[in-house]
């Protein structure tokens, strides 16, 4: 765990990752933002500690624009989101 937090705090940028190796990095984006929201779901649901979801949240923050991200947030509260969450 200690070593989680550690690679969150000196978190700088996305790192490479080998699903996504194209420059086109829009299904990255949604993957992250997919992968933020299941990992909090399922950790709150257990009643655990939900900073590890927070890699995810950089993650999508620093690939996506913060207008998709936005009307991705909107779709999620308005039950709406095309995504599995």
């Amino acid at each position: 765990m200690a070593e989680m937090e550690e690679k969150i705090k000196n978190y700088r940028t996305a790192p490479f990752d080998a699903r996504f190796p194209n420059t086109n990095q829009t299904r990255n984006c949604f993957q992250n933002y997919l992968d933020f929201h299941r990992c909090n779901k399922a950790l709150t649901e257990k009643g655990q500690d939900i900073s590890p979801c927070q890699w995810y949240q950089r993650v999508y923050k620093s690939l996506c624009p913060m207008s998709w991200v936005g009307k991705w947030d909107e779709q999620v509260e308005a039950g709406s989101f095309p995504g599995r969450i």
